[in-house]
Parts: structure tokens; C-alpha cells; sequence
């Protein structure tokens, strides 16, 4: 007698094709129900007040953690509070606030080389279209998507670091390019969801999911993973990994 399956659970290890597309577009719902349980306070980690702000933080942040940019932003936005200023900016002043964050003569480029385009192309505002986003200098899909869908409420699927990893080791893809994760992903979730759904795998990766050493004994998802096992399962181990 063959025992019934659950549909949304995952494929069975070394049968990557087990998994039906429906299968995986319900497991893939479940899992952000339950990231969303876990996380109830997932958010951008960037700190902004306005397009502009969060596009330069979102520029910043390559390279470097979300902390080290919100701590170098304050300085940064009092002394050019607007694209008009910081378009303008001295050079050597502008690498010098930006050192912190390394790479610092690339960035102060990118942000006043964007805050000019801003300034000659678009009057001064950031456009809330992704197609004008990504011309501006430093700006990929990556970065128009943080920017549309936390500042202007427009549903995007952010493929930072973190969303790549987790939809691999879920399931969702084999891809590791991020336009092909951008579509599948987006392809497994409602469209009103994918800003947030981004933020709990976000959220996910930097406090459970670890890239080095996930703490899958910890993980609540853990049951629904194909990658589950690849990190520590004993739970009192795994919770001792966890952060945040």
C-alpha cells in the first residue's frame, strides 16, 4: 500500500525533479507563512526618510553590513541632505565621510555620480520606475527593487546575497543568476508579497540560515527544506548559533 504524501513537502534528496511546480509554489507559501511567524518584525535594515536617502544607503551598502552603513549615513545626509547637494559635493570631503565603509573613492563616485543624474535627468527626484532606476550610476534591478518596494510600495524581488543563498538551499532554484532567481522566485509567490517575502529571507539568512554554518537544528522551516541536515542539528548547538 503506498502511504500519501504531503504536497508541500520538499523533494526528496538526489530526485531533484520530484517536486512538482505546484508543489513547490505551496511549499514556498508555507514557508514565508512561517518566516513571517518567526520574523514579525522583519523590515529594511537600511536607515531612510525618503527615496533619495534609501537609494544612497542601498548604493552604500555593497560590500559592507547594513550597521556600519547607518552609522556613516547621519554624517553624510547633514552635510548633503539632497541629490542638489551631494551632486555638488567636494570630492575629497565626500571620500572622506564614506571612508569608513571601504571602497570609499568607488562609492562617493556612484552616489554623486546618481545624485548628478538626479539633478540633470529627472529634476532632482528619484523615479519611481525601474527601467529610469537602473540607468543612474551604481544602480541595478537589485537596487531599483529596494528602493521601489520600500520606498514607493512597488512589489519587487530583491537578490541580495541572502534571497540567492535561501532559494537555493529551499528548492526554489538551481540558478545562481540573479535574474533567473528573480523570475522563479517571483513565479512562486503573489506579487503583493515579494517585498516582504524578500525581507524574512533576508531576515532568515542573517540570523539562521548562515552561509558557513546554518543552524538547522534551530531553523523552523527545517522541515520543509531539502538542504535541511547540511548545518548543526543538534538544537541546543543550533540555537547558540543563532543571531539578532
Amino acid at each position: 500500500m503506498t502511504r500519501p504524501t504531503d504536497p508541500t513537502a520538499p523533494a526528496e534528496p538526489g530526485r531533484p525533479g520530484a517536486e512538482t511546480d505546484l508543489a513547490r509554489t505551496r511549499r514556498a507559501r508555507r514557508v514565508d507563512r512561517m518566516l513571517a511567524e518567526r520574523y514579525p518584525d522583519a523590515r529594511c535594515e537600511l536607515d531612510f526618510t525618503d527615496p533619495f536617502t534609501l537609494l544612497v544607503a542601498t548604493v552604500l551598502s555593497a560590500q559592507t553590513t547594513d550597521v556600519r552603513v547607518n552609522a556613516t549615513t547621519p554624517a553624510l545626509f547633514a552635510r548633503y541632505p539632497g541629490p542638489a547637494e551631494l551632486a555638488a559635493a567636494d570630492p575629497d570631503e565626500l571620500e572622506e565621510i564614506l571612508r569608513p565603509l571601504g571602497f570609499f573613492r568607488a562609492k562617493a563616485r556612484a552616489v554623486q555620480g546618481l545624485s548628478q543624474a538626479l539633478v540633470t535627468r529627472f529634476g532632482g527626484t528619484v523615479p519611481a520606475r525601474l527601467p529610469d532606476l537602473v540607468t543612474l550610476p551604481g544602480v541595478g534591478r537589485k537596487t531599483a527593487n529596494v528602493v521601489l518596494g520600500n520606498a514607493f510600495g512597488v512589489p519587487g524581488i530583491t537578490t541580495d546575497t541572502h534571497v540567492l543563498r535561501l532559494s537555493g538551499r529551499l528548492g526554489y532554484t538551481t540558478s545562481e543568476d540573479p535574474l533567473v532567481v528573480e523570475r522563479e522566485l517571483g513565479a512562486l509567490l503573489p506579487r503583493r508579497d515579494w517585498t516582504m517575502a524578500c525581507h524574512r529571507l533576508i531576515f532568515h539568512g542573517r540570523r539562521t540560515c548562515h552561509a558557513r554554518r546554518p543552524a538547522c537544528g534551530a531553523c523552523p522551516v527545517a522541515r520543509l527544506c531539502p538542504s535541511a541536515g547540511i548545518g548543526e542539528q543538534d538544537p541546543q548547538r543550533a540555537a547558540a548559533l543563532l543571531k539578532g
